[in-house]
């Protein structure tokens, strides 16, 4: 994919070129809202919100990570939701059906690689850490979410969530503390590569 080309040609007004571009990021934009607002209903929503402001605003775009710009949309997005719900999102990772029962293995989890005991322990500690996510205040579950699960550098989290990069080291520091903690309860679910011993990753 030639991003700067079709990033100019967006620029002009090529739905195509955008929608490629969005198709490129749309799993990220996604699962970022997931990881901020724990709810999938809720996470499609600003995805969706994130991919029309961002259709509005590309000529606001002027060079560097075209993804940290676009999860700054998103990002913008979920704090709307955040601020229309007034509340800390406590919706657990597994959904509801239409039927209000629970789903077990929700469907952007599943792998069909793995046994249903693999699975199990799979979605037991998605949902730990998902849970421990949630506990945190929402600026450190961005900060962690964009640098920890979307393998974003310093640079991008500070660009995607426009906060110096002084405050971005901080407050990773300190949520990886805080998810450390909380994670110590559910240590029998982590894999041995993924033992919190000790200090935090830099």
């Amino acid at each position: 994919m030639d991003e700067p080309a079709l990033i100019q040609t967006a620029q002009r007004g090529d739905l195509d070129s955008f929608n490629t571009l969005i198709l490129h990021y749309q799993d990220t934009v996604f699962n970022t809202a997931l990881r901020i607002l724990g709810d999938e209903d809720l996470a499609e929503d600003a995805a969706q919100e994130a991919f029309i402001s961002a259709f509005r605003s590309i000529n606001t775009f002027r060079g560097g990570s075209f993804k940290a710009w676009l999860l700054r949309t998103v990002t913008n997005a979920c704090y709307d939701e955040l601020r229309r719900q007034k509340r800390r999102p406590t919706t657990p990772l597994e959904p509801e059906t239409n039927d209000g029962e629970e789903v077990d293995s929700p469907r952007w989890m599943a792998d069909p690689n793995l046994t249903p005991d693999q699975q199990f322990e799979a979605d037991e500690l998605e949902h730990a850490i998902q849970h421990c996510l949630e506990m945190l205040p929402t600026e450190f579950r961005t900060v962690v979410v964009l640098a920890d699960i979307q393998g974003m550098d310093y640079t991008e989290v500070a660009t995607a969530a426009r906060v110096p990069l002084g405050t971005i080291k901080s407050r990773l520091a300190r949520a990886r503390l805080r998810l450390r903690e909380c994670l110590r309860g559910f240590e029998e679910l982590l894999p041995s590569s993924f033992r919190l011993e000790g200090g935090s990753s830099s």
